[in-house]
């Protein structure tokens, strides 16, 4: 039966009466309050999914950095140890340019050939190896060197091409002492070298 159909009692209906609140519904107030409580677990829903994410997001980016961090602190003695390996020619190679821009003088070879003789004290016959234009130098300066023998005894300066300009060798009966610019520069490099 269709609900707008009229019904028929064959008999008067007695003492009948509505309950309170049994009216007809306020279906706009029904809907309202569905509507209301399906926002409310979408809202719910939504919180506890992006609440999800976050927690995955943080964590990912704390193994990110974890590993950012561990790559950082492997790389770092290799990058020292690089660069050191770098500064030792770079600082040798900076003292060879320094050395070599010295402008070679008088002064300059008397003061190496002094350096030198110091280590030859207490040696009777003393053999000095100049280069060729280092001993003219000392010869035009009319350096004390030439004219006046050391208290180490006999004293005799030789040209030789084999030494470079600024440096001199020394040959006493005991053994050569080196004081060659490049001689030098190994020797420090042999210092600076691990």
């Amino acid at each position: 039966m269709p609900w707008s159909e009229t019904i028929r009692f064959d008999r008067p209906l007695r003492h009948v009466s509505l309950q309170p609140g049994t009216g007809s519904p306020d279906w706009a107030a029904v809907w309202e309050r569905s509507l209301q409580q399906a926002r409310e677990e979408g809202r719910r829903e939504g919180e506890r999914l992006l609440s999800e994410q976050l927690i995955r997001q943080r964590n990912e980016l704390a193994e990110v950095q974890r590993r950012v961090w561990e790559t950082l602190r492997r790389a770092v003695p290799e990058v020292l140890r690089q660069a050191e390996s770098l500064l030792v020619p770079l600082a040798l190679e900076a003292a060879r340019r320094i050395v070599a821009e010295i402008p070679i003088d008088a002064t300059l070879v008397e003061r190496v050939v002094r350096e030198a003789l110091r280590q030859a004290e207490e040696t009777a016959e003393v053999v000095i190896r100049l280069h060729p234009e280092d001993l003219a130098l000392l010869r035009q300066h009319g350096s004390h060197l030439l004219q006046a023998p050391p208290e180490t005894g006999s004293v005799r300066f030789v040209a030789s091409s084999e030494i470079s300009r600024g440096g001199c060798v020394i040959q006493t009966r005991f053994g050569i002492i080196d004081a060659r610019r490049e001689t030098k520069l190994g020797q420090l490099q042999q210092a600076l070298t691990p």
